[in-house]
């Protein structure tokens, strides 16, 4: 494994892409197919399942290392990754045994049906023969936490120069749900892995942030204008009578929406719809909070199918009836979309509508009345450009309208990871309810290394409790908190949940007696 923790290490030392890249071209040059297949399937978020919980591998830690629960927790406490506190803790390897990482990782599932005191033996003979970093990596492996910060193009342009293909073509080649135990590296960097063909998406095609003023891009007659809609953005995928359902997560979510599913089966046609999935009902698009209650669950009663129903919003349409369509114009792929569904009419699935505008004024009244009908605001897609791999910047636009925001008082911090392990960067934040505090938030990010460190000294001069790495805090340093939406939530002590807060700026001007209160923050939901 000393292949991988080099590359790991590498990556995580440092963030310039060329530099990431370079680390993993040195691993695909040195790595066997069984490892590359496993760093390629850990890149691309397919972890194994847990067969050792962290009850069990503290436990261990602290019989090995000979130290009491207290000072283990302490030093977890500040240090704050399970795996690193574990690897820190216990004492050097007496010997070291060279194994891959895909050697390692059978062993690990050979745990499934081992006993407890079997997983004791492995754990501890693995952690007396690793270094610190292999040891590491192998405690987030056995942990179920492994997770790498590279972004998927960096990691699909790394593959891509390495094995001199096209980007797209090794995007498209990776996505699915392939099964390590069925298909090699090379079927399936070279797309040869035919289980999966049918029910394989395309990599989507992103938008970047409209940051300028729309006059620059031109006329509004180069431009598609659309609705930006807050719910799942997805792919809609039929081939030979099949049906798949793809979040842009790469996660298959057909079952999750059977009367989609259930609609799509009597088109005749095959074809790939990119398209929005919201809850939708009464003529209406709901919050994304009411299409929440219908994801991660096994089944779907009867009553929450008529409580949530859904509606698809298709914008693009990427292949038809086996023709490749991306390269097309959007001009001429909104055209085919339209006569798709002009012959397949369905009552869970509809055309998300474009927005015909005389001038760029009308589109600014018509993004700043997006609001109103639970749209972020618009987007915008050159008439002329292909359905690209990712981001391409100059084609799609997302002209977002203003987030939304409150004033909220920090009640609760927790040290960062990595970088910032040394400083508390987590932050839990409330709103006032009567003469009561009531959590409305957590935000990670927002504030300067300067303003990080100016906190971390607040929470260490005022800290009243602590809660494992929890620290309650004198409820004092008043933040503007932005969110892209609100909605009602049982799952939440205030009653509302926020989607996508983060910190706007420190109100250093403000006092707790001016934060907002919970019910003024409930009329900002729709």
């Amino acid at each position: 494994m000393k292949a991988f923790a080099s590359l790991v290490n590498a990556l995580d030392s440092t963030n310039k892409t060329n530099l990431r890249m370079e680390a993993i071209d040195r691993f695909l040059t040195e790595a066997d197919s069984g490892d590359k297949l496993w760093f390629l399937a850990l890149f691309t978020g397919k972890r194994p399942k847990r067969y050792v919980g962290t009850p069990l591998m503290k436990q261990w830690a602290m019989e090995v290392a000979q130290i009491p629960a207290w000072l283990f927790f302490e030093s977890y406490a500040a240090v704050v990754d399970l795996g690193e506190t574990i690897s820190l803790i216990l004492p050097q390897p007496t010997v070291y045994t060279e194994r891959s990482l895909s050697e390692w990782m059978q062993l690990i599932l050979n745990l499934k049906d081992a006993t407890e005191a079997e997983k004791k033996q492995f754990v501890l003979d693995a952690w007396s023969s690793l270094p610190y970093m292999e040891r590491f990596i192998f405690n987030k492996l056995l942990g179920g936490s492994f997770r790498v910060g590279v972004s998927s193009k960096t990691l699909i342009n790394a593959l891509a120069k390495h094995y001199g293909m096209d980007a797209s073509a090794v995007a498209h080649s990776i996505m699915g749900d392939w099964k390590m135990e069925e298909v090699t590296f090379d079927q399936l960097i070279y797309g040869h892995y035919t289980d999966t063909q049918l029910s394989k998406p395309y990599p989507f095609c992103l938008a970047y942030a409209l940051e300028k003023e729309p006059e620059e891009l031109g006329g509004t007659d180069e431009w598609q204008a659309e609705y930006k809609w807050d719910g799942i953005r997805g792919q809609l995928i039929k081939r030979n009578g099949e049906v798949f359902i793809w979040s842009r997560g790469e996660e298959l979510v057909t079952e999750q929406f059977p009367e989609i599913r259930d609609d799509l089966q009597q088109w005749k046609d095959d074809f790939v719809v990119d398209g929005e999935l919201l809850a939708f009902k009464d003529g209406r698009v709901l919050n994304f909070s009411e299409l929440q209650k219908r994801l991660n669950r096994k089944s779907l009663s009867k009553k929450m199918l008529e409580e949530v129903p859904v509606r698809v919003f298709a914008y693009d349409l990427l292949e038809w009836n086996c023709a490749d369509l991306r390269e097309h114009p959007l001009k001429d792929r909104r055209s085919m979309l339209e006569q798709l569904f002009a012959a397949n009419p369905a009552p869970t699935l509809q055309l998300s509508p474009v927005i015909t505008a005389a001038d760029w004024h009308v589109l600014k009244e018509t993004r700043m009345q997006a609001r109103d009908i639970n749209s972020e605001g618009l987007m915008l897609k050159h008439r002329d450009s292909p359905y690209h791999t990712g981001r391409k910047k100059g084609d799609w636009w997302k002209w977002k309208i203003d987030p939304l925001s409150i004033d909220a008082v920090l009640i609760y911090a927790q040290k960062g990871s990595g970088r910032r392990s040394g400083y508390y960067t987590d932050y839990t934040f409330a709103v006032r309810q009567g003469d009561q505090l009531v959590t409305i938030a957590k935000a990670y990010s927002g504030l300067t290394d300067k303003e990080i460190q100016e906190v971390s000294r607040f929470v260490n001069r005022n800290a009243l409790e602590k809660f494992g790495p929890v620290r309650t805090v004198k409820p004092e340093l008043v933040f503007e908190i932005a969110f892209e939406g609100i909605g009602f939530s049982n799952r939440h002590k205030s009653g509302v949940a926020l989607r996508f807060p983060r910190i706007v700026r420190w109100r250093k001007d403000k006092t707790v007696a001016e934060i907002d209160d919970i019910e003024e923050v409930k009329k900002l939901i729709n």
